[in-house]
């Protein structure tokens, strides 16, 4: 048998995980969404016909003149999984979204297999400024966007939060930055810092950073720190809801930690929950507690 080093077994370990949790996401629309959800399915979002630049948007069944809404952010280390993926765990979480009235925005982006960083923020931004300048067309309320991502997507979902006030004209596909703001992110166990990151001195060139970044945080310092959501943390930044997992062996606990820290320093207010016991993904996050939490920042921040 080849031998694996430690950073092979988390790598295996990180994808299947991943894979997992897309796996979980198999479970049908018709068992997430309540009945009389509006579906609009596979919209390009960047004039082009790249399966990767497509999203979702998911209406509540109670017709308004339009919606708060929440775009959700993938996980899969980058490198894997799609706009479908981490739903399948977080089937009430969905629901208690559409029952009180909020749209969902599901969005995917280029793998790091296909394009290294920041082409994973251009994307994202680039969906959400699809949004923001489509709102009308589909009752979306352009003035109330939240965020919200898991593991790879929270990293993500966390550096479009904090980075939404800079000019970063590198983060914006064509350089400009649009018009769109952010109200909240909820952050579930999202990378951010990658100078701490769990694996992130590895040298091997398949491990998820090392192919976000085309390099070792080592070899990349600067795009490493561009590309950390603590890096743009200041006064102006929307407020956060972090949640991460206690025995999460995939994303070291203290980058959540660290964050909230950093958050709370520069005055942006914020909560951190840690779920006892919880891995990296999975049924432990879609709890009661969390759900309550979620809408209570929802309904504060969004209202």
């Amino acid at each position: 048998m080849k031998k694996i080093t430690n950073w092979g077994l988390i790598l295996t370990i990180l994808v299947s995980l991943f894979h997992n949790a897309n796996a979980q996401s198999t479970t049908t629309k018709t068992d997430i969404f309540p009945k009389g959800t509006v579906l609009y399915e596979n919209i390009p979002y960047a004039n082009d016909t790249l399966k990767k630049h497509l999203l979702d948007i998911y209406l509540p069944p109670v017709k308004k003149l339009s919606y708060p809404l929440i775009v959700w952010i993938h996980g899969g280390a980058w490198m894997v999984n799609d706009k479908y993926a981490d739903m399948g765990y977080m089937t009430n979480t969905i629901k208690m979204f559409m029952d009180n009235g909020y749209a969902l925005a599901s969005i995917d982006y280029r793998h790091s297999t296909t394009a290294i960083f920041p082409a994973q923020i251009q994307d994202c931004n680039r969906a959400i400024a699809f949004l923001y300048n489509n709102a009308a067309q589909y009752n979306i309320d352009d003035s109330r966007i939240a965020l919200i991502g898991f593991s790879a997507g929270g990293h993500l979902a966390s550096l479009i939060g904090l980075s939404n006030n800079n000019n970063k004209s590198d983060f914006y596909f064509d350089g400009k930055k649009p018009g769109f703001k952010i109200n909240l992110v909820l952050d579930f166990y999202g990378p951010s810092d990658f100078s701490t990151l769990k694996g992130h001195d590895s040298p091997d060139p398949k491990s998820p950073l090392n192919l976000l970044l085309g390099g070792t945080v080592a070899d990349k310092p600067k795009l490493a720190k561009e590309a950390s959501p603590v890096s743009w943390i200041d006064k102006k930044d929307p407020p956060f809801l972090i949640i991460q997992g206690e025995k999460d062996e995939s994303v070291n606990p203290d980058q959540s930690k660290d964050l909230s820290a950093h958050l709370t320093k520069a005055g942006v207010y914020n909560e951190l929950i840690i779920v006892p016991g919880a891995p990296h993904f999975g049924v432990m996050f879609d709890s009661e507690y969390n759900r309550k939490q979620i809408l209570s920042f929802l309904n504060k921040y969004m209202q």
